[in-house]
């Protein structure tokens, strides 16, 4: 009776954990993108929203001296930024440098007042990176 592997049957289970890694991460670290993707984007609509609710109760997009508007700081692959004044505001989205989405091809994210979105840097179509 034999115990144990031999040297091929190892090896025959080593070729076949690596073909399924090689086919399987590129998908996993696809699925990983768009779900920060598509978490950015909430943050941006989120944001969005904090600013149009401020802009109703005060007229202006900018802080006012009885209410400030708190404001998502990002996540763990982009930093938000905002840019306000009394009538309008732009929101973007910086990929964070050395992040899993530093290269992505969507590039950085922007959202204005009047809902125009686009993506800075990008290398692909946009409604792709959006969502829809």
């Amino acid at each position: 009776m034999q115990q144990g592997l031999s040297l091929i049957e190892l090896l025959i289970v080593v070729a076949v954990t690596g073909i399924l890694a090689a086919i399987a991460y590129p998908s996993y670290s696809d699925q990983l993108r768009r779900a920060a993707r598509s978490e950015v984007v909430g943050l941006l609509h989120d944001a969005a929203l904090r600013l149009e609710r401020h802009h109703a109760q005060s007229g202006q997009y900018v802080d006012s001296d009885h209410q400030l508007v708190s404001l998502p700081a990002g996540s763990r692959y982009y930093s938000l930024h905002a840019q306000r004044d009394d009538e309008r505001f732009r929101l973007l989205a910086r990929r964070l440098p050395g992040s899993l989405m530093e290269h992505d091809r969507c590039g950085d994210f922007q959202l204005d007042q009047a809902g125009v979105r686009s993506n800075l840097n990008s290398q692909g179509d946009e409604r792709d990176c959006w969502g829809g």
